[in-house]
């Protein structure tokens, strides 16, 4: 067998180990034979790999980013930039601002270094982030600003239209029958989607989902429906409680500016999803008018110590999921069943940084769940906890399932579901069709309280957290 020289061998070995430590990306001023290494630029950044409060992230190497968690970057328009990638914990990375086609090689092995040289003439931010699937989402991600950037005229609205998942009133105490006055009014609200995005949403009452009503097997509801007057659309209301024509929609059909009102009696007890029924109606239901009503039995609910209110829907815009500034619907999205976003509580975000689920160990956990949709079926999951008891199809009146892991609720359905927390941590909130949180859709459940090492204990391994 004839051997390659040792000469040879060499070469190509030295060829190989430099297109493993360095990007092949390279600005305007540079020659296409220079590497990004020996580029002399006007800004530097070095970024390590690592975790931090459990999180995967970005950490920086020196000057005034040295230990930032996803450091916010800063230079000039104009300046060549040259960012360094060290990758810190051993697990595939990469560094890129992909909308504008800046990224590193990924980084493969620890220690493995890759570094990009880019300018950028235009004054803004942008977001960086890691492109490895499912890392932006566990918190491989930052900004990098150029210029100087004014925040007197935010580019996108900073109203949130999330409800806050404790906002749901106490158990009714009434024994006999009682009549409930409910207004809901529609209003259509510029709001925030995710970061640095903004989307028209229709709503009942202001937020997504409408607010959490609350009843006894036997009550009379008299329910008003006004639309505000800036609305551009007609809305409705049907209630999946209601036993009548449309669910009320029929004579909830109610013109901007103008207001509607019908009375039913709460035959079957039930947690039931309420929407607008205004053709087209899955449009109305994707931009946010969904919402949940619970008919409790005579004898009501077994008591917990915490109650949350949870709804999935899905949103089909014009843009790409992320793409920043006004999203618009788009309607032939809707009708191919392919949206870009998968959202609890409305937004991207709900309830991870505006608001995640707090309760203590040692306390039951209700949730009442719902889909709003309009169109997929959801695989209901808590990370990291077992149900202890689900309400099958939301039937109350049905002895609920024991020992669950993930339960079926389809588009217009709900459910409940319960558990004890014996340990603390952050546990996740899901749809086990596990691509949608790559599309915004997870939730945060923070327990907090003393380790039980008996239960649950674990250490993480010297060098993989910071």
């Amino acid at each position: 067998m004839k051997r390659t020289p040792l000469y040879l061998s060499l070469i190509v070995s030295l060829i190989l180990l430099s297109s493993f430590f360095f990007s092949t990306t390279i600005s305007q001023s540079q020659t296409p034979s220079q590497s990004p290494a020996d580029v002399i630029a006007d800004t530097e950044y070095t970024l390590t790999t690592g975790l931090a409060d459990g999180k995967m992230a970005f950490i920086g190497v020196g000057g005034d980013i040295d230990g930032i968690v996803n450091p916010h970057l800063k230079a000039n328009p104009g300046d060549t930039i040259k960012l360094t990638l060290i990758n810190g914990d051993g697990v595939q990375h990469d560094w890129a601002l992909e909308d504008l086609g800046y990224k590193t090689d990924a980084v493969n092995e620890q220690g493995a270094a890759s570094v990009t040289v880019f300018r950028i003439e235009e004054s803004g931010t942008y977001t960086y982030y890691c492109t490895v699937p499912g890392h932006k989402q566990a918190g491989m991600v930052g900004e990098l600003s150029i210029g100087e950037i004014t925040t007197e005229t935010p580019a996108t609205p900073q109203r949130s239209i999330v409800r806050d998942p404790t906002d749901l009133p106490a158990a009714p105490t009434h024994r006999e029958p009682v009549t409930h006055d409910i207004t809901l009014v529609s209003q259509e609200i510029e709001a925030k989607l995710a970061d640095g995005v903004s989307y028209k949403f229709w709503t009942f009452n202001g937020s997504i989902p409408g607010p959490f009503l609350r009843i006894k097997q036997g009550d009379t509801v008299n329910l008003t429906l006004e639309n505000a007057p800036d609305s551009t659309m007609i809305h409705s209301v049907d209630f999946h409680a209601v036993t009548g024509p449309g669910g009320g929609a029929t004579v909830t059909q109610t013109k901007p500016g103008d207001h509607t009102s019908f009375s039913f009696k709460a035959l079957n007890p039930g947690l039931y999803v309420y929407h607008c029924a205004t053709p087209m109606v899955a449009h109305h239901i994707t931009n946010g008018m969904y919402g949940l009503i619970l008919v409790e039995p005579e004898e009501g609910l077994p008591p917990v110590d915490k109650e949350f209110y949870v709804m999935q829907g899905e949103l089909y815009t014009e843009q790409d999921f992320g793409q920043k500034g006004p999203a618009e619907f788009n309607v032939n999205k809707l009708l191919d069943e392919d949206p870009e976003y998968f959202v609890f509580n409305g937004a991207v975000g709900g309830l991870t940084d505006e608001h995640p689920l707090h309760a203590n160990t040692g306390e039951t956990v209700r949730i009442y769940f719902g889909v709003g949709g309009p169109n997929f079926t959801s695989s209901f999951h808590v990370i990291g906890e077992i149900f202890d008891r689900v309400y099958q199809q939301a039937s109350v009146t049905t002895p609920p399932s024991t020992n669950i892991q993930t339960t079926t609720v389809a588009p217009g359905g709900a459910t409940i579901v319960e558990f004890k927390l014996d340990v603390p941590g952050r546990y996740i909130l899901v749809d086990h069709a596990l691509s949608r949180l790559e599309r915004g859709l997870v939730g945060f459940l923070y327990a907090d309280g003393d380790d039980t090492p008996d239960i649950f204990q674990g250490t993480l391994t010297e060098g993989s957290g910071h």
